[in-house]
């Protein structure tokens, strides 16, 4: 008995000495934007797409969605738009897809067909436009104002500007996605497999106004794109513990959107043939046939 009280004893002694030894060295790993060590996103893998055979589709459309930053329930793509300042370690959508894609560590391409690649200096320069020559004021050295010539009428001369790309002219998100009904299991189901963002360009002249130009497309079915997803988590407003990772808000659909095409016999977006209150509702129509094709198969 008193073997078995000793053996006891020990193992809580070098129980304790263990959990003291834990506590001192998890002070060495601190993090000072976190009370404890995190490292679930760090260490997540993303998981590939399951095969799907082509004879195991039975029915099949083409959707492009978008998700407005101006819409409250998606500002989390968004903010921060600072990259400067601390930022608690977060990062917006479009600067993680950016800051990736300036470093050549995914692929992009021209457009939602993804069969033309694209280099990022010829990406970028379509999207804040080509350097403009612009007239200003010649300032006086000695007086630092600005220089008048004999009629009074002020001295001028041309100067160059290069406008600067910046990621918080970023306005939307457009998203292609397959629906397809899968025999195997009579499900329907979804696959987002490009994304691009919307941007205000620039203008060429000080006379014209600034432009909406949509950016390069990322192809999301690529796993480079689904592992840089997955590192990122996007803000939740609730619980910060709770963050999906922005991998997960694509896969789970944690977003506000409306559609704006469908694959057509015209190829065209609801734009080119309604406008206003007929666009929205045909938007609408759009996204109720969706729907609808699953429920319809159960009642035959």
């Amino acid at each position: 008995m008193k073997q078995v009280f000793l053996t006891l004893a020990l193992t809580v002694m070098v129980s304790l000495a263990c959990s003291a030894q834990s506590i001192i060295d998890a002070d060495n790993g601190r993090n000072p934007n976190d009370f404890y060590q995190k490292g679930l996103v760090v260490g997540k893998r993303a998981m590939p797409y399951p095969y799907l055979r082509e004879s195991d589709v039975v029915w099949e459309t083409t959707i492009w969605r978008d998700i407005d930053f101006n819409e409250s329930f998606n500002q989390f793509f968004y903010f921060p738009i600072e990259t400067a300042s601390s930022t608690q370690g977060r990062t917006s959508l479009v600067n993680l897809i950016m800051t990736h894609a300036e470093n050549g560590e995914i692929d992009i391409y021209e457009d939602d067909d993804m069969t033309a690649p694209i280099d990022w200096a010829k990406a970028k320069l379509q999207l804040t436009g080509t350097p403009r020559t612009q007239q200003i004021n010649v300032i006086d050295p000695e007086t630092g104002a600005p220089m008048e010539d004999e009629d009074g009428e002020y001295v001028m001369k041309d100067t160059t500007i290069v406008p600067e790309f910046d990621i918080a002219s970023a306005k939307k998100v457009r998203i292609k996605e397959f629906w397809y009904i899968d025999k195997q299991d009579t499900r329907q189901k979804v696959r987002i497999v490009a994304l691009q963002f919307q941007f205000l360009k620039p203008a060429a002249s000080q006379q014209a106004e600034d432009q909406l130009a949509w950016s390069f497309c990322i192809p999301m079915d690529d796993m480079r794109v689904r592992q840089m997803l997955v590192n990122a988590n996007a803000f939740e407003e609730n619980n910060v513990v709770a963050e999906r990772s922005y991998d997960d808000v694509f896969i789970e659909r944690f977003f506000d959107s409306y559609v704006v095409r469908e694959s057509n016999k015209y190829n065209r977006e609801i734009s080119k043939y309604l406008t206003g209150k007929d666009a929205i509702l045909e938007s609408q129509l759009i996204e109720n046939k969706i729907f609808d094709i699953e429920s319809d198969m159960w009642e035959y």
